[in-house]
């Protein structure tokens, strides 16, 4: 992946967006998250291996760069 994202669109049931923002905010991610979260889940249960996401770099540059 290398850090980037996909945007995409998606319509979803009022009351299934309710249920992933509850599970989020019970585990403290973002709705976004939690949807990939769900996603990579449900991917390994059926068996559908995926490499390991790339972390995010955060915070502030080494000094002398």
């Amino acid at each position: 992946m290398g850090g980037e994202r996909k945007a995409y669109p998606l319509r979803v049931d009022p009351g299934l967006w309710a249920a992933v923002e509850r599970c989020a905010a019970a585990e403290l991610r973002s709705t976004n998250a939690q949807v990939e979260c769900l996603l990579r889940e449900a991917l390994k249960a059926r068996g559908v291996k995926l490499d390991m996401p790339t972390p995010i770099k955060r915070g502030r540059p080494p000094k002398g760069e």
